[in-house]
């Protein structure tokens, strides 16, 4: 969700702390603001809305000092106002904070009835004013940091900057993710804190990251870490590649479109990473989950994520004939789940931060599962708490809305389920041949696929009046319906729901009008002609249907009635291999009518309101 950086620098660094701050607009934010000391006076700059508002209050009203924090915020408790941006502010000390501090409200009774007063709704102003009190009672920064710290009760990640300690940064992380940086070359003799190797790749690439319950003091010599039970820690440096990652929308308008016209080279790598196109056979890395000794699995996950977990159980029942349960990360933490014996846990978030998710990886690690995480971030926290990771390979997604990460998630998860079946001995050495044949020509099929980017657009121009839209499929395009859904609700704000096909009868076809868009997802498979029969009960009833199938799909329906709009899709082999194939191809039309829709509304397709990139908190 929300974004901090800090700099210990050796010139003013207002200018780094949003180049930095920039880095992680990708997370989503409403506000956003920085703090520096300089001549031992503490100052701040904070505005509402996009960066480029910060950077015109700080080019009218220069802030010096050569270290600093600063922070992207996306409103959790307090509206998106100047007065609720960070850094909040007490007695000579300013903070910066992502997450959500449970017990705010005793807290600030508590200062509230010593005579501090506040000046915003947020619960983060409650630390700032807790160690304020604390240095006005007479505690060093040091004593007042830690002593708050001990205080606190929910998720968080804080940066703080103390007025009378100008050369040290504190930092800390309960929940929320947070890593240190160490400058090199030229930067060398400085140091960063930041919230992903995102926010720190303009600065460096050697990167620490902090465990649950640790906190730190950063000079400009280096960094003290104390983990949760007080005591120095060591925590090993990495050398990230975030920072060859800098990216920018190249010829397209927005990243959300350049990310999409990326599937076909990141599905690409993916598949590369767990395939071998000579052999055609899966090559799972060594140190994962031996599927041949797993008697169910769960899976788990938020979002679009979990939507590439649902047509992954669809996937691993077919070819793996693997039992699996999958469910709502932030449901499934809450149940009060019998796990088997012999059973293994996979969970699926583009950030690996994802707050639910996270937790309901560690529920199943506590209850004996074996875990395992499919992320895009091998530095984060699920890669390191899962017992084995399988990355995508999709390369930084900024825009909100996900679209690469989750065709490479779908990618690495079909690898999975085929070296599932082959561990089981369910897939023969024949099957297995040919399963993976037709996954290497995946990028060939995303790229036809992506022709039909202009023949979408008047298309989804017209579906962006309506108020409702539909979305249909059955077996693995179910889950692809809900998926496309979601991406229209998410970035043009049209209420929008994806069905079983089969439902239809069962309540949702009262909703049918002619003012009610219908997107049917029809693969040429074996349940082709039950979903078609499902689209011509709904244009009886004077339904307009836009039908998404390859050509031979299209002819076939066309005799059933009018089609009010049809999206031809590249041919697929047929039988079991439609299947794995279609909901990798037919998630690039569902996007782009997503797309194309939010560009007619204009709406703001890479960071839509209420949204973040990053959950990281419930």
């Amino acid at each position: 969700m929300c974004g901090i950086v800090g700099i210990l620098g050796g010139g003013d660094v207002a200018s780094g702390l949003i180049e930095g701050l920039q880095r992680l607009e990708y997370r989503g934010y409403d506000s956003a603001g920085i703090a520096t000391v300089a001549d031992g006076r503490l100052d701040r700059r904070r505005a509402v809305g996009k960066l480029a508002r910060l950077r015109e209050v700080v080019a009218k009203d220069p802030l010096p000092g050569a270290v600093g924090i600063g922070h992207t915020r996306w409103a959790t408790h307090g509206r998106p106002t100047t007065a609720n941006a960070h850094p909040h502010t007490g007695l000579r000390v300013a903070v910066v904070h992502n997450g959500i501090i449970e017990n705010f409200a005793r807290l600030r009774e508590a200062l509230t009835a010593k005579g501090v007063r506040f000046e915003s709704e947020t619960d983060t102003e409650t630390i700032a004013q807790a160690m304020g009190q604390a240095l006005a009672e007479g505690q060093n920064p040091r004593d007042a940091f830690e002593g708050t710290l001990a205080r606190l009760e929910g998720a968080f990640a804080l940066a703080v900057l103390f007025e009378d300690e100008p050369d040290t940064l504190y930092c800390a992380r309960r929940g929320s993710p947070l890593a240190i940086g160490r400058g090199v070359g030229a930067s060398e003799g400085e140091m960063y804190v930041g919230s992903d190797a995102y926010a720190l790749a303009p600065f460096t690439n050697r990167v620490t990251y902090l465990a649950d319950g640790d906190w730190a003091a950063v000079t400009r010599r280096g960094f003290e870490v104390f983990g949760e039970d007080g005591l120095p820690a060591k925590r090993t440096e990495q050398i990230s590649d975030a920072a060859a990652a800098l990216v920018d929308k190249g010829e397209h308008r927005h990243f959300m479109a350049k990310e999409i016209h990326e599937q076909p080279e990141v599905v690409g790598h993916t598949i590369s990473a767990y395939l071998d196109p000579v052999a055609r056979r899966v090559t799972l890395p060594e140190g994962g989950l031996d599927f041949g000794r797993i008697d169910k699995l769960t899976l788990s996950a938020c979002g679009t994520a979990y939507y590439a977990g649902l047509i992954a159980k669809y996937w691993f029942e077919t070819y793996a004939k693997l039992p699996v349960e999958a469910d709502i990360a932030s449901e499934l933490r809450y149940r009060d789940v019998p796990y088997m014996p012999g059973g293994a846990a996979l969970f699926v978030s583009q950030s690996g931060e994802t707050a639910d998710t996270l937790a309901a990886l560690k529920d199943a690690k506590a209850a004996g599962q074996q875990t395992c995480a499919v992320v895009n971030v091998p530095e984060s926290t699920m890669a390191r708490e899962a017992d084995a990771i399988y990355p995508t390979h999709a390369g930084p997604e900024i825009g909100v809305a996900s679209t690469k990460a989750f065709t490479c998630q779908l990618a690495t998860l079909a690898c999975l389920a085929i070296g599932a079946g082959v561990a089981r001995g369910v897939l023969s050495r024949e099957e297995e041949e040919r399963l993976v044949g037709a996954l290497l020509e995946v990028p060939r099929h995303l790229a036809e696929a992506l022709a039909m980017d202009e023949a979408l657009r008047d298309l989804a121009h017209e579906m962006s009046g309506a108020r409702d839209v539909l979305y249909l499929g059955r077996g693995v395009s179910f889950p692809l319906a809900m998926e496309g859904a979601l991406k229209l609700k998410e970035i043009s704000y049209i209420h929008a729901e994806g069905y079983a096909a089969g439902e239809l009868k069962h309540g949702p076809i009262a909703l049918i009008d002619e003012a009610v868009p219908v997107i049917v997802l029809a693969p040429k498979d074996a349940l082709f002609e039950k979903t078609v029969s499902n689209m011509q009960e709904v244009m009886a009833r004077g339904g307009k249907c836009c039908l998404i199938s390859d050509e031979a799909g299209l002819a076939e329906a066309a005799r059933g009635g009018e089609l009010w709009g049809r999206v031809p899709v590249p041919s697929l082999p047929e039988g079991r291999l439609t299947g794995l194939l279609a909901p990798l191809i037919y998630a690039v039309p569902v996007q782009l009518l997503a797309y194309h829709a939010a560009v007619a509304k204009g709406t703001d397709v890479d960071q839509p309101r209420n949204l973040a990139k990053s959950v990281t908190v419930e």
